[in-house]
């Protein structure tokens, strides 16, 4: 399998995350932060430099990713405000530079949660947020217009603040949207947080010819507490279904890339340090 990192996890500063992933094994590196600067809002000089950098360490780029869309309030948002068009224009900049760095993936996320999309026998009058879903649908399919026009893939992560928090949800939504280039990128330890088991379940639910990226990490979960604490990979509430899901993989020939979410620091350490704990059990697993 194509294994790699989100090259922010382990520093910002891009040639040193790359040197130490390299030395690691790994040959696909995630962008989403590099210095001071979000992917997509990097002019060409800075693009360019990256390109520079990717090409001496002799990686590839899996996937652009900003947070597109992200935290954005439904009720706030509609096809022609200031807002989706600025996020637009966000999304257009990352093609040009997935384009430029010879990668086929840009990563979207799905506004912010509205709680209970759908609902019947009384609680469609009382509980259900009335046209949340199809207010969604509507504005993803700018995003995937464009994705369309420009043949990339479009990913939409499974986000713990998002609209898509499962991949039962993001399977919907690929359903409806019926494009190939609509795919999701499957972080199946945000959907413990609402309660989507990751296998047997998230991955039936999806079908692996509709998964594009994956993000692997590890947590304790506790969603009464409203609590997340990140945890080294395999040592959290993902231990259970780790192997089962690369068993899957394999026997499915899933031909996306995974990369490791270093969001683990261990006390008193940095997030490199958690890197470096998770990576032996990821590559033994996934490799």
């Amino acid at each position: 399998m194509k294994l790699g990192v989100i090259t922010d996890g382990i520093s910002r500063n891009l040639e040193h995350a790359l040197t130490l992933m390299k030395q690691s094994g790994l040959e696909h590196a995630e962008l989403q932060f590099i210095d001071e600067f979000e992917v997509g809002d990097m002019n060409d000089h800075h693009i360019s430099k990256v390109k520079s950098l990717v090409d001496h360490h002799e990686v590839k780029v899996s996937c652009i990713s900003r947070h597109i869309f992200g935290g954005l309030p439904l009720k706030n948002v509609d096809l022609n405000s200031a807002n989706y068009k600025d996020q637009i224009d966000a999304l257009k900049r990352c093609i040009k530079m997935a384009k430029a760095l010879n990668c086929d993936t840009v990563r979207t996320m799905s506004f912010s949660k509205e709680m209970i999309i759908f609902g019947s026998h009384g609680a469609d009058v009382w509980n259900v947020s009335t046209g949340a879903w199809e207010k969604l649908v509507a504005l993803m399919a700018g995003a995937v217009e464009i994705a369309e026009k420009e043949n990339i893939t479009l990913v939409v992560e499974t986000g713990n603040n998002a609209m898509i928090t499962s991949a039962w949800l993001a399977r919907k939504l690929i359903d409806e949207l019926g494009s190939k280039h609509l795919k999701l990128l499957w972080d199946p330890c945000n959907s413990l947080y609402c309660a989507e088991k990751a296998y047997p379940d998230a991955y039936e639910a999806i079908g692996v010819e509709n998964i594009g990226h994956i993000h692997l990490k590890d947590s304790f979960i506790n969603i009464p507490h409203a609590t997340v604490e990140c945890t080294a990979l395999n040592k959290g509430d993902m231990a259970p279904y780790l192997s089962d899901i690369a068993d899957a993989l394999r026997r499915d020939n899933y031909q996306g890339s995974i990369s490791l979410e270093s969001v683990y620091r261990p006390s008193n350490a940095t997030f490199e340090d958690g890197f470096k704990e998770s990576l032996p059990t990821f590559l033994e697993l996934f490799k």
